[in-house]
Parts: structure tokens; sequence; C-alpha cells
């Protein structure tokens, strides 16, 4: 798993590639966690290239979601597809978490 935060105005971006399962969640978790903008901000986590996401993942995913909401900063996950996209709609998080198909359409939203 690899994780990769970039900026587009205000909007910080982490790109996130290859699984988040049993043996990725905690790192996965602290390089989020990490990508937090000093004095809050909106976030997009960019689901495109992860190809399973384990429920050790999905947890993850939701603590750093709560972090955020916490704070009263906007989160939300786009590029979600396949599989990955069949376990966060199974889990419900399309509830409690705004998603996005696309990387635009979910800077847009957090920028608006």
């Amino acid at each position: 798993m690899e994780l990769r935060v970039s900026k587009h105005n205000a909007v910080t971006i982490a790109e996130v590639d290859g699984r988040i399962d049993g043996m990725t969640a905690k790192e996965f978790e602290e390089k989020m966690a990490e990508a937090i903008p000093e004095g809050g901000g909106p976030m997009v986590c960019d689901l495109s290239h992860v190809s399973y996401v384990s429920s050790a993942g999905l947890r993850a995913i939701l603590v750093i979601a709560k972090r955020f909401s916490k704070d009263g900063n906007f989160f939300s996950v786009c590029g979600h597809s396949g599989p990955v996209a069949e376990v966060l709609r199974i889990s419900g998080f399309e509830k409690i978490i705004p998603m996005h198909e696309s990387r635009a359409d979910a800077v847009e939203k957090a920028e608006g």
C-alpha cells in the first residue's frame, strides 16, 4: 500500500495504491493522519488504484473520516469501483461518508 499526497487549491488529495487490508490498514491510518493539513481543511481520499479493502481497511477509512468530521472538515472518498465499490456499498459507507465517482467531482464538492 502506498499513499501519495497532493494539493488542489485548498483540498488535500490522498491517492492510495494497492490493498487496504489487515496487513496495511494501520499504515494507511497513520499515513492518512500525517496527511491531515495543519489547521484542517477538506480532504479527498482517491481509491482509484485500490484493488481490495478488508474489514480492517473499512475501519481505518472510518477512523479517518470520523477524525475529519469531528473537527468540522470535509472528507470524502472517490474513484472506488469494482469490488472496492461493492464492499463500500454493502457496508453502508455511502450513508456515512460522501462518495464520488471521480476525483474532479470530489474536489469540486470539497471546494464548494
